[in-house]
């Protein structure tokens, strides 16, 4: 079994940032195996980083690694945390 490539989201993701880290995730899902993202390096984020995560999982990244608690708490608080960090 191959290890999982990951792809590691900047330090900073608010709305101003998403689109352009959306595009450079979309282009990393294109390739071949299996994929995971990387979240530990967040540290200024808003929903616009939920929102990536969740476009991150339908592309098929297997999980979501590193979530920072206050993200954590704000997919939870969406209802959506199950299904950002793969744990469905």
């Amino acid at each position: 079994m191959s290890t999982p490539r990951r792809f590691a989201l900047p330090q900073r993701l608010t709305m101003a940032e998403a689109a352009g880290v959306a595009t450079q995730l979309q282009a990393a899902a294109t390739e071949a195996g299996p994929w995971q993202v990387d979240a530990s390096a967040l540290q200024q984020f808003d929903s616009s980083a939920l929102s990536v995560l969740l476009q991150a999982r339908r592309l098929g990244a297997a999980q979501v690694l590193g979530m920072p608690p206050k993200l954590t708490a704000l997919a939870e608080l969406y209802g959506v945390a199950e299904v950002v960090t793969g744990a469905v």
